[in-house]
C-alpha cells in the first residue's frame, strides 16, 4: 500500500546538499567524510529524497560514470555507491525506489558496487550477483627490521608530478577496463600524497593517500606485481602518522599477509557485486585496492 513516502520526490543533489549528506552518513554511523562527500558529488551524479520536513536527507545514493556513455559493451561501467536511508525511514522503501531510480539513469551500461551486509539482498532482486570481495585492513604499518626495503630491484617510488598524471590515466585505464581520467585528475587536489612507481623511465603502478575522519586511506592502489604494491604502501605510510586504511582485493592474498605480519588488521570483507557485466573489466591483477569503495 502506498504511504506518503513514496510521493516524496526523488531529486539531484549538488555540492550544496554536502552537509546534508555528511548528516545521512553520521546518523548511519558511518563516518563524517566531508572530503569523500565533496568529491563523490562533484565527480558523479547525486540523488536523494528529502525528509518531509525538509530538515534533511531521508536517503541518497551517488552514480559514478566511467568510459563513454552509450558507447557499448566493455566500452562504459558505472559505480554505485553511498546508498544511505536515515534511521528514521528505514524499511520503508526508500532504498529500492533509489535505487531503481539509479539503474534508470544508468541507461543500461553495466553497474558495480560493493555491498553493505544490509543492502545485499535488495542488489540481489535488482539483478545484481556476486563477482568477488574486499578485505578492509586498518591499523598502523610498522615494518619489521626483517623485511628490509620492499621496492624491487631497479624500482623508485616517488611524488607524482603534473607531467606524470597522463600516464597515470593511461595506466589506470588498462587496468580499470575503461577511461576514468575525470576521477584520477581529481586525485591531486583530493588527496594528502599521490606517488608513482617506476622502472625506467616507464610508470608501472601508483598510489594515492587521503585523509578520513578516522585513519589515512590508501586508495586507488595500482601495481605492477605485489612487491610494487608494498612499495608504494610503504612509502605512502611513511608520509602519516596517523592509522591507515585500506581495501585490498581479497585476491591479492600474499599482500594481505604481508600487511598483517607489518601490523595490520583485516576488520571486514565486503562482496563485489555487478549487474548486467560476468566481472569488473581490466586486469585484476594488477588493481590492488580502489579509491574508495563508493566509486569501485
Amino acid at each position: 500500500m502506498p504511504t506518503p513516502l513514496d510521493e516524496l520526490p526523488i531529486r539531484p543533489l549538488t555540492p550544496r546538499d554536502l552537509l546534508s549528506c555528511v548528516a545521512l552518513a553520521v546518523d548511519r554511523g558511518w563516518p563524517p567524510d566531508e572530503r569523500k562527500w565533496r568529491l563523490l558529488l562533484t565527480a558523479g551524479n547525486g540523488f536523494g529524497i528529502d525528509e518531509p520536513s525538509g530538515a534533511g536527507l531521508a536517503g541518497a545514493c551517488v552514480l559514478t560514470r566511467y568510459g563513454t556513455p552509450g558507447a557499448g559493451p566493455g566500452q562504459e561501467l558505472s559505480a554505485v555507491g553511498m546508498l544511505l536511508v536515515a534511521t528514521a525511514y528505514e524499511r520503508q522503501g526508500l532504498g529500492g525506489r533509489l535505487m531503481r531510480h539509479i539503474l534508470g539513469e544508468a541507461d543500461g551500461a553495466p553497474l558495480a558496487l560493493y555491498a553493505t551486509r544490509f543492502g545485499q539482498g535488495l542488489y540481489e532482486r535488482l539483478g545484481f550477483v556476486t563477482a568477488g570481495q574486499n578485505v578492509t585492513v586498518k591499523g598502523r604499518l610498522r615494518l619489521s627490521p626483517s623485511s628490509g626495503d620492499p621496492s624491487p630491484a631497479g624500482v623508485t617510488v616517488r611524488t607524482a608530478t603534473a607531467e606524470d598524471l597522463p600516464a597515470v590515466a593511461g595506466l589506470d585505464a588498462e587496468v580499470f577496463g575503461v577511461d576514468r581520467t575525470l576521477m584520477i585528475t581529481r586525485l591531486p587536489a583530493f588527496a594528502e600524497q599521490l606517488r608513482v612507481a617506476v622502472d625506467g623511465s616507464a610508470i608501472i603502478g601508483f598510489g594515492a593517500l587521503w585523509s578520513s575522519a578516522s585513519a589515512d586511506v590508501i586508495g586507488p592502489l595500482v601495481a605492477r606485481d605485489t612487491a610494487t604494491a608494498k612499495a608504494l604502501i610503504a612509502s605512502l605510510a611513511d608520509a602519516t602518522h596517523r592509522p591507515l586504511r585500506t581495501d585490498i582485493d581479497a585476491r591479492h592474498e600474499h599482500l594481505l599477509a604481508w600487511l598483517k605480519e607489518q601490523g595490520m588488521d583485516a576488520v571486514l570483507t565486503t562482496p563485489l557485486m555487478v549487474r548486467d557485466i560476468p566481472a569488473l573489466p581490466g586486469d585484476p591483477e594488477r588493481r590492488y585496492a580502489p579509491l574508495t569503495m563508493a566509486t569501485c
